[in-house]
């Protein structure tokens, strides 16, 4: 960005506009700033983001290993999640953003621990997502039962 800024200031032209942002990609930083949200990324979480990937998306193992080492790189260098946010709620459609918000319970469910930082990420994600009080209560409903079944 600097680069582009300098070159801007010395007369040249910007750098090409980056562009967007896979909406699966940003959907599988969230489920890693879900995992994070706690201070620990457990394998145990990243295990089943994997899975997720590998089952929502339809990924197979490699493919859903690179997906997650993208999504872990930009959740680790990100500000904040807005980013990831604003792509997901633009380009998949609610029923999807749901399952995501479901997808994102079972994450935090993952290491067995109620934490409530990963409660308060949800919490503040599901609005961002266009996902109601009522559709999140349920997801994270969905998400306990099928821990349980586990």
């Amino acid at each position: 960005m600097f680069d582009a800024i300098k070159k801007m200031m010395r007369g040249g032209q910007a750098a090409e506009p980056r562009s967007e942002l896979d909406p699966h990609v940003a959907a599988t930083a969230l489920l890693v700033e879900a995992a994070l949200a706690d201070g620990i990324y457990a394998d145990v979480e990243a295990d089943q983001i994997r899975s997720i990937l590998e089952s929502a998306f339809g990924l197979d193992a490699d493919a859903a290993a690179d997906m997650q080492a993208k999504a872990e790189d930009l959740a680790n260098n990100a500000h904040d999640h807005h980013q990831f946010t604003k792509v997901v709620k633009a380009c998949l459609p609610s029923g999807e953003r749901v399952a995501l918000i479901e997808h994102l319970w079972s994450v935090a469910m993952a290491d067995g621990e109620k934490s409530p930082f990963e409660d308060s990420f949800i919490r503040r994600i599901a609005p961002l997502l266009a996902v109601d009080d009522r559709e999140r209560v349920l997801a994270r409903s969905r998400a306990e039962a099928a821990a349980r079944q586990s």
